[in-house]
């Protein structure tokens, strides 16, 4: 993708993931999720620390230990929605800076293009909006263009992060499966 698609893909992915936590009602906070660990307020505080984290790495040039224990645990405080929209208009400012995406960050696994994290950023934004969409009952229908920036972004290193132990066994994908599906099923969701 260029740098503007890149920009705008990750823009729309925060703005749909936003969308999702608008909508999360007041007794849904401890719902659980398609993250088996995860209620709906761990996801959304997930992501919400996510976003916490790109001033510093792009903006602010520091490294995961610099950072250190500052984003752990709860960042949603009494109001969950107004916590993530704050942090969601930093995430995207930070790396709209003009020369951002040619920055390097320094994340868990080393070295990385701004870019490159900007795109791992907008997947876990999509993928989780769908995480939050089936936890709360919401239209679990994501932009079809979201689905495949997000399947193409993943891919090339999904059997990395089955062996991670961070995501489910991956699932066979019906042979009709649209990108979504695909993508899903990649991460070990059962759609």
């Amino acid at each position: 993708m260029s740098k503007v698609e890149i920009l705008r893909t990750h823009g729309e992915a925060l703005a749909l993931f936003g969308s999702r936590v608008h909508a999360v009602r007041d007794d849904q906070w401890d719902a659980p999720t398609p993250c088996t660990d995860w209620s709906v307020r761990d996801l959304v505080n997930h992501l919400t620390a996510e976003q916490l984290w790109v001033p510093r790495l792009v903006r602010d040039g520091a490294t995961v230990a610099e950072v250190g224990t500052d984003l752990d645990g709860d960042q949603l405080g009494v109001v969950p929605a107004a916590v993530w929209d704050r942090a969601a208009v930093a995430a995207v400012a930070a790396f709209a800076e003009p020369g951002a995406l040619d920055r390097t960050v320094h994340l868990s696994y080393g070295p990385s293009p701004a870019a490159a994290y900007c795109t791992q950023m907008m997947t876990d934004a999509v993928v989780h909006a769908w995480d939050l969409s089936r936890a709360i009952g919401a239209d679990e229908r994501l932009p079809g263009h979201l689905a495949t920036a997000a399947l193409l972004e993943v891919e090339p290193y999904a059997a990395e992060l089955g062996e991670s132990g961070l995501f489910a066994a991956p699932v066979e994908p019906p042979a009709d499966a649209d990108d979504l599906t695909r993508l899903l099923c990649l991460l070990g969701r059962r759609p």
